[in-house]
């Protein structure tokens, strides 16, 4: 579904990121969802700011409760990707 989703959508990379960010903030995804489209986002130019931004604006629509649970779950998914990261320079230095 999701390539399917992308092939006919007519959206930028950085739009498609946004709405789809928009999404998961909406219906409550866990953080495993944000993490698999941190990748995609970075590749798309999305930035933390744009982030916030899509927060703020969906937030009068989806509520506080769920803009603030969105926001953990990203900052748990950058605090993953921010590990994975670090393990790797760890590993490349000792090589």
């Amino acid at each position: 579904m999701t390539a399917e989703s992308v092939a006919r959508c007519g959206l930028d990379d950085n739009g498609l990121i946004a709405a789809r960010i928009a999404a998961l903030a909406a219906v409550d995804a866990p953080a495993s969802s944000y993490l698999i489209h941190v990748g995609v986002a970075v590749d798309a130019g999305v930035t933390v700011e744009q982030v916030q931004d899509i927060l703020i604006a969906v937030a009068p629509i989806i509520g506080t409760a769920r803009t603030l649970s969105a926001a953990a779950k990203i900052t748990d998914a950058l605090g993953v990707v921010i590990v994975a990261l670090e393990a790797e320079l760890d590993a490349g230095e000792q090589a």
